[in-house]
């Protein structure tokens, strides 16, 4: 499933860069997110928002409508009727949200940079996305989730990485009391990014929440150092995000940690073994390291008189294969 940006969003985004001097603005916007400076600093300026919407917001966007896509997967009845956006930048996940599930009627923002939110109206008015619904952009941080009106769908992406680690657990605890349905959570493929995701994840089951995906299980998380769990999704580059990067590939594979809890209401679908890292496919079988329903991390082979070898075939990084029967 292709996770690029619709045409009106990548219009918006071109409409509003113009003229921006994007390669400067970028490499300096690079360089303090790896010094790890937070978005208030490391986008302080009206060029490091173009630069931001040009060659970092396609990759955010890339990694929640994957997320999203999971949601849709595992909880194929639910149909949101609001959202809250939490640490929501230029409305990147608002954005992705609403081609997602287009019949949701009210939408919170929250950022502490003036200058996201300001970004954020003006790509929901340029895309028509906001267009007959009720859209709230206010300045706050995750904190201040509690302030706003509960949702049935909340999103936090890349907003823990800003916190220290052990400030997840509570973050996602008062997410978690905002949402009436389902709560996403996306983070950086980093270890830093997984940190925040695991810490969340056990306060999140320990105050009730069922979890959708990436997990088959609400065990413990059986990943151990040097590995984390993190996955990937791959974009199409424009000419302007290339150039903005300094690079030639004409696309880029944005690498992502998440997790999807729901309240008990909802129904999961079935959930088999999660594929952990790139699949090896060959004639003589199909190769996976996986996490089960058993809360264990193995290896797994399909093979060519198994039942499942040729649906197997299709499967990836990040997909579900399905438990042998």
């Amino acid at each position: 499933m292709a996770h690029d940006l619709p045409a009106p969003v990548r219009a918006a985004i071109a409409g509003l860069t113009g003229g921006a001097n994007l390669r400067a603005a970028a490499g300096a916007m690079s360089d303090g997110y790896r010094a790890g400076a937070p978005s208030s600093r490391a986008v302080a300026s009206g060029d490091a928002v173009s630069a931001y919407l040009t060659a970092r917001l396609p990759a955010t966007y890339a990694a929640v409508s994957a997320v999203l896509a999971e949601v849709q997967r595992a909880a194929p009845d639910f149909a949101p009727a609001s959202l809250l956006d939490a640490g929501c930048g230029p409305g990147t996940a608002i954005l992705a949200a609403l081609e997602a599930y287009p019949d949701i009627a009210r939408v919170a923002g929250l950022d502490h940079s003036a200058r996201f939110l300001a970004a954020a109206a003006q790509l929901l008015a340029a895309t028509g996305l906001g267009e007959g619904r009720d859209i709230r952009l206010q300045p706050g941080d995750l904190a201040r989730a509690l302030q706003t009106l509960p949702a049935d769908l909340t999103i936090a992406s890349y907003a823990l990485v800003e916190a220290a680690e052990a400030a997840a657990p509570a973050i996602a605890r008062r997410l978690w009391e905002k949402t009436t349905g389902v709560l996403a959570l996306v983070e950086p493929g980093s270890t830093a990014g997984f940190a925040r995701i695991r810490a969340a994840r056990a306060a999140l089951i320990e105050a009730g929440a069922t979890i959708l995906a990436p997990c088959a299980h609400a065990m413990a998380c059986p990943m151990t150092a040097p590995d984390w769990c993190h996955f990937s999704v791959r974009l199409a580059r424009s000419r302007a995000h290339m150039q903005a990067k300094g690079g030639a590939a004409p696309f880029e594979d944005e690498k992502f940690s998440y997790l999807i809890v729901a309240r008990g209401g909802l129904a999961p679908a079935p959930v088999g073994e999660r594929i952990l890292t790139p699949a090896r496919h060959g004639k003589a079988g199909h190769e996976f390291n996986v996490c089960g329903r058993d809360g264990q991390v193995r290896a797994a082979r399909v093979s060519p008189r198994d039942p499942r070898f040729k649906a197997a075939k299709k499967r990836d990084w990040g997909d579900i294969l399905p438990e042998a029967t």
